[in-house]
């Protein structure tokens, strides 16, 4: 039985080589003038080093070019994918068909890699794109498990599926809290993702702290709980999806390179030992639950629940 790719999303260069120990098999890296909702910032020179960490490893690079473009910068995205291509990352993950429109010219070799978040909710659409170019399409996190398998079935293309970490509920391209700052005549300087892990939007009714954070692509808010599917691989593992990631945004490397450990040993258990996995998949879920930060419990997002729009 393959096993899907193990993809984690590091904060900085030293988290490479720990992360391949753990038994991550691809990463996600780049800088938030490209990418979206980044665990870290990787400005040229740190995703060079950090992709010959990776591949030192035999760890797949996959650069983040999911933001969404305005004319002002079309042109620097050739330059860009030039730059990719030189340093050998094995794929690009966009959202924008800017990109791959300028891959086709740039990087016309590049691996691409469909990522919009929000609308990759079918077959069809994920083979559309697949036709375009694409490799792969990352699926929304609001699909259920049913929905995931069905669009394994039917694809085209390679199909991958957050199974930890928080998800976006919102973005807006404005800064809307440091104009809210501006506007009580304060002033907020955007700083790194890491240093903004304080700011919550508290729902007293539901009890919920929502993480909120800007970066250079607006302003994000974030789910209050953490997806967690640990124990719930075993469907997808059958099915054939071919890649989970584990988001490590707002978590610290220490987190990360723990939890990465936990589904090492939960997908190699369960392509290769299926009773043990049974056996042991609540120990490695509650072995997660006790590092868990206190205010960011955990839940199996939308995979066994019907999404109300």
């Amino acid at each position: 039985m393959n096993k899907p790719e193990l993809i984690v999303t590091p904060t900085k260069v030293d988290d490479i080589l720990p992360l391949a120990e753990a038994g991550a098999t691809a990463v996600v890296i780049g800088e938030q003038h490209y990418g979206l909702r980044l665990a870290g910032e990787f400005n040229r020179d740190q995703m060079k080093e950090a992709t010959v960490l990776a591949h030192s490893k035999n760890v797949k690079v996959y650069a983040a070019m999911n933001a969404i473009f305005h004319n002002e910068k079309i042109e620097e995205l050739y330059d860009y994918l030039r730059f990719l291509s030189e340093i050998k990352v094995d794929a690009v993950v966009f959202g924008d068909p800017a990109v791959l429109m300028a891959a086709r010219e740039a990087a016309p070799e590049m691996k691409l890699h469909w990522n919009t978040e929000t609308t990759a909710t079918n077959w069809y659409t994920c083979n559309y794109w697949g036709r375009k170019g694409a490799k792969r399409a990352v699926l929304a996190r609001e699909l259920s498990m049913e929905s995931i398998i069905e669009t394994k079935e039917n694809a085209e293309v390679e199909i991958e599926v957050q199974v930890h970490g928080m998800t976006c509920m919102f973005q807006s391209k404005r800064s809307l809290i440091g104009n809210y700052y501006e506007y009580q005549g304060k002033a907020m300087k955007i700083e790194s993702i890491q240093d903004e892990k304080t700011m919550f939007l508290h729902d007293k009714e539901r009890s919920n702290k929502y993480p909120i954070y800007e970066d250079a692509n607006g302003t994000h808010i974030m789910s209050p709980n953490d997806m967690c599917i640990i124990d719930e691989l075993s469907d997808m593992i059958d099915a054939g999806i071919d890649s989970f990631k584990i988001d490590g945004v707002l978590q610290t490397s220490e987190y990360l390179i723990e939890v990465t450990k936990k589904y090492r040993q939960a997908i190699d258990l369960c392509a290769e030992d299926r009773e043990q996995y049974e056996d042991v998949k609540d120990q490695l879920l509650a072995d997660i639950e006790e590092i868990q930060p206190e205010n960011r419990p955990l839940d199996t997002g939308f995979f066994f629940k019907e999404t109300v729009y």
